[in-house]
């Protein structure tokens, strides 16, 4: 799902691995829009996905080009063009990235419209964070500040 959910985002998205040997009606619709999207792909071994990450990959792995941060300016500004009243979410001191993941996702479902996070000591985006986030990482704009009490005073301007 988290790799449906990087290509819908428009996502720069390198390559995708897919375990050999791979079927069902998910992995056809995966496969035809990988094709479709002109995403480069190569099957290999459920090994060499194990190397890869140790986290539950499912025989799937999706590499991305780069992990987009916006700036605090733009993560403001793309709230307000949402919601006249945005949810501004500041995290401190969750430094694990599937905990980040998990309140992500909750946040998501909540109406969050941004993300800010301090950029030293944090959790930040990484693939576990992605997959535990079922996506919403994707969907969710999210910046490090060097300050987060600096931040605080900017997001209610």
């Amino acid at each position: 799902h988290p790799v449906f959910e990087a290509i819908a985002a428009g996502k720069n998205i390198e390559k995708v691995l897919l375990k050999k040997g791979l079927g069902g009606e998910q992995f056809q619709q995966l496969f035809s829009l990988l094709q479709e999207k002109q995403i480069p792909f190569q099957f290999v071994p459920g090994e060499r996905l194990d190397k890869i990450t140790r986290a539950r990959h499912q025989g799937v792995i999706a590499q991305i080009a780069t992990v987009d941060y916006v700036s605090i300016e733009q993560a403001v500004d793309n709230a307000l063009a949402k919601n006249p009243n945005p949810i501004v979410l500041m995290l401190d001191g969750v430094s694990d990235v599937r905990n980040f993941g998990a309140i992500a996702r909750t946040a998501e479902c909540a109406g969050v419209s941004c993300i800010i996070l301090p950029a030293k000591g944090g959790a930040s985006i990484t693939p576990d964070s992605i997959k535990t986030s079922a996506g919403a990482l994707l969907r969710i704009d999210v910046c490090k500040v060097p300050n987060l009490k600096t931040a605080a005073y900017y997001s209610v301007r």
